[in-house]
């Protein structure tokens, strides 16, 4: 798809700082991102603060970072095996809520090589202090306004959490954005354990977990319903 965005326009310190008070929606967007396929989007979602994806590179975006010692760290440096790329923030709840999961997922993905990193946009006082209590066991890095260039890299904006899962060959398959679930989780990086099989493309395992995420948000959506059908008046 089209390139990565050019870096965030002069003013970013003031709008961090806004957002930063004035933090997005927790609404969940069971939302997935394929290259060359059109998101899907909730109702809920479309009423939300996320901001609408732009333009998604093909490949991982050459960014760095500072890690949780405040060395300067590229991305590329985590390339070269099945990655997952999570944004959050310590004031959005899903994002929170994902981190058990995400420390699962990596220790149960060790035998693929598969790795997941964590960038934190916000205050980095903030995140240090936050993971001093919870518990994080994959690599961080950090960025205020640099993070936010960072998100603008990959398309997206200040809508968090957000996933990206790209292949060994630095491509990525598909941006999930939105709190991350654990079956949609094993389903991404299966796929991107058979484009390194070589059983599946690229674009067919594309195509899988886009139907995928869709069919599974779907059934959570019924499944909230029945569970408390008021919801739905």
């Amino acid at each position: 798809m089209g390139g990565a965005l050019a870096a965030v326009a002069a003013g970013a310190v003031g709008y961090f700082a806004y957002r930063f008070q004035h933090p997005a929606n927790d609404a969940v967007i069971a939302a997935d991102i394929a290259a060359n396929a059109t998101p899907s989007v909730s109702p809920d979602a479309a009423e939300s603060e996320a901001p609408k994806p732009k333009s998604i590179p093909d490949t991982l975006p050459d960014i760095t970072l500072a890690d949780r010692d405040g060395k300067p760290t590229k991305l590329s440096s985590f390339a070269g095996r099945p990655l997952m790329v999570n944004f959050w923030a310590t004031w959005c709840a899903p994002c929170r809520r994902e981190i058990p999961l995400l420390n699962k997922i990596r220790m149960q993905r060790q035998a693929q090589n598969a790795e997941i990193v964590g960038i934190a946009v916000d205050f980095r006082e903030d995140v240090l202090a936050f993971v001093k209590n919870t518990p994080l066991s994959y690599p961080l890095l950090i960025g205020e306004e640099d993070g936010l260039a960072a998100a603008e890299a990959f398309g997206m904006g200040m809508g968090f959490p957000f996933s990206v899962f790209a292949d060994s060959q630095n491509r990525i398959l598909t941006i999930k954005i939105g709190e991350l679930h654990e079956d949609e989780a094993n389903f991404a990086f299966d796929r991107l354990r058979d484009i390194d099989n070589g059983t599946l493309t690229r674009e067919a395992a594309q195509a899988a977990v886009a139907d995928a995420f869709r069919e599974m948000a779907a059934e959570r959506a019924k499944n909230e319903v029945a569970a408390d059908p008021g919801s739905n008046k």
